[in-house]
């Protein structure tokens, strides 16, 4: 059962007694690759319907050391009809604790995205742990970035209009990416997260508070860094802990969509904080009553449609496309 203090809404709870009533082991017992299985099984039960795209690809896209990283590129028109040249581009990083998810787990979100906000998503398959330990998936993330934005052109995407976004994990990796681009001089319209992983360590009153009895728990936190992070003191690292980057000045600016009842929702008002007190323009959201996952339960839970539409016009925004 949810803790006391956390007040679901009656679709949320239905969702939790459901998932209950099914009995399912956690991922965290199963091992990374029954895990893997396993949350790709689950993955699309509570999703909106496929959203039916005019152009859906397949693309590899090169990293640092030689790997060829599968990615999947949406867009609303075909290539070469009517609208297709220069759309704005989005690289979306799917979420699952760096140890399960990819993009066919995400694939009706970013459909959702692409629909919505009437651009290009990029949904990039970074590679996982424990095969793959940190920063593995952050260099993933930052190498396709920096590939989309040398060659958007040949993708018939706009450079000059590029934004990253992920959830939970991928909005840890996304929040990092924009660190990382401020740096290299490459302007981003914004960064889009979903209730983003950002602090070194569980420590906040609200993982406290939702320990036990939600979608994602303290078991399965612990669970996904230990398969993720090698050494003790990679925690304190930026790349893992945005909260503790040296600053944020002059970084995109950011939409950050929360869920109230969410081990992780302290850590993203702390992160949209310290963006606002470097001067960077957010908007924050905080859909009440829903868990963590939620964004991906567009069928049952209404503040995932109502997300979807909100990051979308976010990303309408940014991007300077009609509304």
């Amino acid at each position: 059962m949810p803790p006391p203090s956390a007040t679901l809404t009656p679709k949320m709870a239905d969702v939790l007694d459901r998932m209950a009533r099914a009995g399912r082991p956690p991922l965290h017992t199963l091992g990374p690759v029954r895990a893997r299985a396993a949350y790709e099984a689950g993955a699309g039960v509570l999703e909106v319907p496929k959203a039916p795209l005019a152009r859906v690809e397949e693309l590899g896209i090169p990293a640092r050391d030689g790997a060829v990283l599968p990615a999947r590129l949406y867009a609303p028109v075909a290539r070469g009809g009517p609208g297709a040249a220069g759309l704005p581009l989005l690289l979306y990083l799917h979420g699952g604790g760096f140890t399960v998810g990819s993009v066919q787990t995400h694939d009706v979100l970013c459909r959702e995205l692409a629909r919505l906000a009437g651009c290009m998503v990029v949904s990039l398959d970074y590679r996982l742990a424990p095969e793959h330990r940190f920063p593995t998936a952050s260099n993933d993330a930052w190498d396709a970035l920096a590939w989309l934005a040398a060659h958007a052109g040949e993708l018939g995407a706009d450079p000059a209009r590029l934004a990253v976004g992920g959830d939970s994990a991928g909005g840890t990796l996304a929040a990092v990416n924009a660190i990382l681009a401020r740096d290299a001089g490459l302007p981003l319209a914004l960064q889009l997260l979903f209730y983003p992983g950002t602090t070194a360590h569980q420590d906040t009153e609200s993982h406290r508070r939702f320990a036990h009895g939600l979608v994602l728990d303290a078991e399965a936190i612990d669970w996904f860094f230990s398969q993720y992070i090698e050494h003790p003191q990679d925690r304190e690292d930026w790349r893992f802990a945005p909260l503790l980057a040296p600053d944020v000045d002059g970084v995109a600016p950011a939409w950050v969509g929360l869920a109230e009842c969410d081990p992780l929702v302290d850590e993203g008002v702390a992160y949209a904080d310290r963006l606002r007190a470097a001067g960077v323009p957010v908007d924050l959201e905080i859909y009440r009553g829903v868990t963590h996952e939620f964004i991906k339960m567009g069928r049952a839970i209404p503040e995932a449609r109502q997300a979807h539409a909100d990051a979308a016009r976010a990303l309408r925004g940014a991007f300077g496309l009609e509304p």
